[in-house]
């Protein structure tokens, strides 16, 4: 059982496709956003081409006027792995959602409660106020978390801020107690680390390609779509930036700035969290490398682990 992880753009898919093709694996997928059906473009899913080639899990089952919580994800995921542990095959688990990888390797941490009253007085007040005060918010009491959140995702937002008020104490202090537990499964961890300037020169690129192929289009038809789509799709980088756009709010070429400004915010919040995980083998990937090159890597380091 291997995972793959990686800041948003790094590559981490394509080395987690060459590895399955190489082994025989199937890959799950580690992503948030990945799961809901129609939301092509702008999540960089697989092509389907590597689709027919390689299985994939955990892509495409979600309507996009749903919504899809760690603890839905943690439940498929781990029904996947037992069945594909019962056929003796081959996993390749591959994502950037900090969340779930963690969720996944250490299982759900305990935390506070709910308390409805708190999360329908946050909601109001982001509405009345604008998510970006309880963003503001969230900084002060707890910037570490902020610096994990995207700030227009109004659900984990006022998740933060709530157990902050239940508990009295930052939700990413709670998280810590992740570090005390043991890996759930026997996973081989590969990181693929890059330097920031090569990461932000791959995001640029590929949002260029996303406006390219149609990422316009794609949000239009979400939108003319009988259920509304869902606060957490609506949230998604990218999406969320061009939802504005067709709102009138923004022009386009400033919503293509947003996306790149908020990947590479994205960018560094999975640093941030990638640097709290442990047994992680890092990868340095150069600018200039190719995909086989990598594999290459990988597979040495692969070796000599085993």
């Amino acid at each position: 059982m291997i995972l793959i992880l990686g800041v948003t753009a790094s590559g981490k898919g394509r080395l987690a496709f060459d590895l399955a093709e190489f082994i025989g694996a199937e890959i799950i997928s580690i992503d948030s956003m990945k799961v809901y059906r129609r939301m092509d473009i702008g999540t960089a899913k697989p092509p389907k081409e590597a689709r027919q080639r390689v299985k994939y899990h955990l892509i495409d089952i979600v309507e996009p006027s749903d919504s899809f919580s760690v603890g839905a994800f943690i439940n498929t995921a781990s029904d996947i792995i037992g069945q594909i542990n019962n056929r003796n095959g081959k996993i390749i688990a591959v994502g950037g959602t900090a969340l779930y990888i963690k969720s996944l390797l250490y299982g759900l941490f305990d935390v506070a409660g709910t308390d409805e009253q708190i999360r329908t007085e946050l909601r109001a007040r982001a509405n009345a106020e604008g998510l970006s005060e309880l963003y503001r918010d969230l900084k002060k009491i707890d910037a570490a978390a902020a610096e994990r959140i995207n700030p227009n995702d109004t659900k984990r937002i006022v998740r933060a801020l709530e157990v902050y008020q239940l508990t009295g104490k930052p939700i990413s202090s709670l998280q810590k107690q992740w570090q005390q537990h043991q890996i759930k499964h026997d996973w081989t961890i590969i990181g693929l680390r890059r330097e920031k300037a090569d990461t932000s020169s791959r995001i640029n690129r590929r949002i260029k390609k996303m406006i390219s192929a149609g990422l316009v289009d794609e949000v239009k038809s979400l939108l003319d779509e009988e259920k509304p789509i869902s606060k957490q799709a609506r949230c998604a980088i990218g999406y969320a930036e061009i939802i504005e756009h067709l709102s009138r709010h923004t022009s386009l070429e400033d919503a293509v700035e947003l996306i790149k400004i908020n990947t590479r915010r994205l960018a560094k919040g999975q640093r941030t969290w990638f640097k709290t995980f442990q047994d992680v083998h890092w990868l340095d990937v150069a600018e200039d490398e190719k995909p086989g090159q990598i594999l290459d890597r990988t597979k040495k380091l692969l070796d000599n682990i085993s």
